[in-house]
């Protein structure tokens, strides 16, 4: 049973309020005052807490205040229930972290769809979705059934794609949010000077085009498929609903999207300030992790020429020091296939 404090100096207001959400199916409890709001709080931690602002003692801005301070608090559902209409009181209320802001008098109804709303949006944000396929339907299944967002699309078009289709375009604007199902697609950038460079490789279990759609921008890189792909496509309206909506369900939301940032990053300053050798092993570490899963030893299938746009250098100078490592016994090359040797000893050249 859920359960839900009011707090209200109002003895009238306070007991009818108990008594709706009593028969709606809550266990209430009640406090008259925000003192002692603060202190039920603590030691019961509620589901959600309906609170008034003018009390003595301690207003309703003092307790949000408090409770936002505790950790044991911080994300209890905040409802304010209050005669004030003024703008500038729901701003002050909002900003300090309020989930909702009803007014004095209120129909039942809207007092018990606050708290349902509330309760279904917790209920996201503590779901563990796996950033996968099916991960990201349940969240946004989610999210539509709790009511929080109810513009977004109820299916979403699988694409299967060719060897060196082109995904998107640099320069393009984004349609779609992609998440790849199934193969192995490439995101190239074009330098001034022509010359392309590859800034990520994408697997099973990506999401694909997302900084240009948080950014409002154009394409800055293509994205190119290395192998036969199935890919899931999310509009853009219904991404931009997750993002701009709600900022909670948007930061559930990137972080589900966004878990190779990091890896991806320091790639990059490994670029920059590595030396050849280490850039190539990095790659390779990279590559063989990228498309492997734990414990298998696939050869990497992927073309020299896009291994040394991935490494950031001329092909001959890939093929010399992929021939060094080889003589080293750090891979082997049969039939144009790299493998894996010592897995260990080419993570050690990065260090």
């Amino acid at each position: 049973m859920k359960t839900v404090l009011v707090i209200d100096d109002n003895p009238d207001i306070r007991e009818n309020t108990a008594e709706i959400l009593d028969l709606a199916g809550y266990k209430t409890f009640t406090a008259e005052n925000g003192k002692r709001g603060v202190d039920l709080a603590l030691k019961e931690k509620p589901d959600v807490i309906v609170c008034d602002i003018m009390m003595p003692e301690l207003d309703g801005y003092g307790v949000l205040h408090l409770l936002r301070k505790n950790d044991e608090t911080l994300h209890i559902p905040f409802i304010f229930l209050t005669a004030k209409t003024e703008r500038g009181d729901f701003r002050k209320g909002m900003e300090m972290g309020a989930d909702d802001y009803i007014t004095k008098p209120f129909e039942d109804i809207e007092l018990l769809n606050a708290i349902e709303v509330r309760l279904k949006k917790t209920a996201v944000l503590e779901n563990k979705y796996a950033a996968t396929s099916q991960g990201i339907k349940d969240f946004i299944n989610d999210v539509k059934e709790s009511g929080l967002m109810t513009q977004l699309t109820d299916q979403y078009e699988m694409v299967a794609l060719a060897k060196k289709q082109t995904l998107y375009q640099e320069g393009k604007r984004p349609r779609y949010l992609y998440y790849l199902v199934k193969g192995k697609v490439k995101a190239v950038k074009t330098h001034e000077d022509g010359k392309e460079y590859i800034t990520d490789l994408l697997s099973e279990g990506d999401f694909i085009g997302y900084p240009a759609l948080i950014e409002d921008k154009n394409y800055d890189d293509s994205a190119i498929v290395l192998e036969e792909a199935e890919v899931l496509q999310i509009p853009k309206d219904d991404f931009m609903h997750m993002i701009y909506g709600d900022i909670s369900i948007a930061t559930k939301f990137i972080r589900i999207i966004t878990q190779n940032v990091k890896d991806k990053e320091q790639r990059l300053l490994s670029l920059a300030y590595s030396s050849l050798r280490k850039r190539v092993a990095r790659a390779l570490v990279d590559i063989h992790s990228k498309f492997n899963t734990e414990g298998e030893n696939k050869p990497i299938e992927i073309s020299r020429e896009d291994i040394a746009h991935y490494v950031g250098t001329a092909t001959e100078s890939l093929i010399r020091t992929l021939s060094d490592f080889k003589g080293e016994k750090l891979i082997e090359i049969k039939e144009g296939k790299i493998s894996i040797s010592n897995i260990e000893k080419l993570r050690n050249l990065l260090y």
